[in-house]
């Protein structure tokens, strides 16, 4: 299925682009900028639905193709694209490795993937073979030896692969990144994030019955950080991780597993076989990250026990601190009492990114997700690279495995893949520079 892609051409094409990426010859190409965006959508169930809403709100596309194992799923998703007045796409719906027969056709120029997490890398190998530009739902892959096929196979065909972390796209984290980057906390020197979700009832088990989900599957097997990109995804730019930074090493701690069982005998009785079950992954997974130029980062995965969604974002550096939970921060010499919060809205007003002036984007998570898709649908429009690369979501995706590792070595220190091959020394800040 691999289309081969002259290397000389696209090395010659990108000389001089920062990251040293190559972007090639992508697919069936068309003449830049010409026609809607071909799409294929790859997995459609509640996310994917979701995101083809936002994809034909976002607008200039067509959808050729859709794929799910789930019959139904595909129809729904087929009636949506109909009733925007766009041409009928053909399901594909046979089997596991149906979308390979969709990834195949020369009449797309991107897929989006959305389905359980283990198709996420093989299903973006596959597009990218394919000569498609991938988006792919988060995170990208589950391992590192995954995280190395996203890469690897990226730098062999020259077509971008895209991890869709719409939290790098929010309105206050790209504020704060023209912040960061105007130096008005001066030297960053550290940060806090996590994902604080119960997702218990909802993502992993049916909150009527009980029943797994195919998530749950996660739970019973692993003991790591799950979900580690919805937080890491803005601090990646505040930290200039992979453009003058990188991830050094790991340490994670994970504590006993109680809320799950906690739960089911709370909702549905200690009789049920899901409150007998011994489950492998811990309720709290905290991580510690030193960068090479020696920041660090601690990272928490909090799923399992109740509480309300929280990110908990801190950036702190020589000049002053943000914190998310209070939406406030101090920066010396200029908030206005000594070593008092003062509101971050001024700030964001007064700092807002280019992208998001004009009003809020299409889509769900308050305009994030049109945002994210926009420009997705602009760099494959282009031909150009995306705004989150192969790179940066492979580092973000690879805390995933790197976790498991350092738990089940009872917490041991682990070093972390340098994914740019060592071009982060040259690589400038590329994410959502301002022009």
């Amino acid at each position: 299925m691999y289309r081969s892609i002259d290397r000389r051409s696209f090395l010659k094409t990108t000389a001089g682009v920062g990251a040293g990426l190559a972007l090639g010859r992508i697919g069936a190409a068309r003449e830049r900028g010409s026609g809607p965006v071909r799409v294929g959508m790859v997995g459609v169930g509640g996310r994917g639905t979701s995101l083809t809403h936002t994809m034909l709100a976002v607008g200039g596309v067509v959808v050729p193709a859709v794929c799910d194992i789930k019959k139904a799923h595909a129809a729904r998703c087929r009636d949506i694209v109909v009733k925007k007045g766009l041409p009928e796409p053909e399901l594909y719906t046979d089997g596991d490795h149906a979308f390979e027969k969709l990834m195949a056709r020369d009449d797309l120029d991107a897929v989006i993937i959305a389905t359980p997490w283990h198709w996420h890398t093989p299903m973006a190998v596959c597009a990218m073979e394919n000569g498609k530009y991938a988006g792919v739902e988060v995170p990208a892959a589950m391992s590192i030896e995954d995280c190395w096929k996203l890469v690897d196979t990226h730098e062999k065909t020259g077509v971008p692969c895209m991890m869709l972390e719409n939290w790098s796209f929010r309105r206050d984290n790209l504020a704060l990144l023209q912040m960061v980057r105007q130096g008005l906390f001066g030297q960053i020197v550290h940060c806090h994030c996590a994902h604080s979700h119960d997702c218990i009832d909802h993502w992993f088990f049916d909150r009527n019955t009980g029943a797994d989900r195919w998530g749950a599957e996660y739970l019973l097997k692993y003991n790591r950080d799950q979900y580690p990109t919805h937080s890491l995804g803005p601090v990646l730019s505040w930290l200039d991780i992979n453009c003058g930074d990188r991830f050094d090493t790991l340490t994670s701690t994970a504590t006993g597993s109680f809320g799950i069982n906690a739960y089911f005998t709370r909702r549905f009785g200690a009789d049920h076989p899901s409150a007998r079950r011994k489950y492998k992954q811990g309720d709290i997974v905290t991580s510690v990250v030193r960068t090479k130029m020696g920041k660090s980062l601690v990272i928490n995965y909090d799923m399992q026990l109740p509480r309300p969604y929280d990110n908990r974002w801190t950036l702190q550096g020589t000049l002053g601190i943000y914190n998310e939970q209070r939406t406030m921060l101090y920066l010396e010499g200029k908030s206005p009492n000594y070593h008092q919060w003062e509101p971050f809205a001024p700030y964001q007003e007064k700092y807002d990114h280019p992208w998001w002036k004009g009003g809020a984007s299409a889509g769900g998570h308050g305009g994030t997700d049109g945002l994210e898709i926009g420009k997705f649908l602009e760099a494959v429009r282009g031909k150009k690279q995306t705004p989150i690369d192969v790179y940066d979501s492979a580092t973000m995706s690879c805390i995933v495995g790197l976790s498991e590792k350092s738990i089940s070595a009872g917490s041991a220190p682990v070093e972390c893949p340098d994914f740019t091959r060592g071009k982060w020394k040259t690589t400038k800040p590329k994410f959502a520079v301002a022009t």
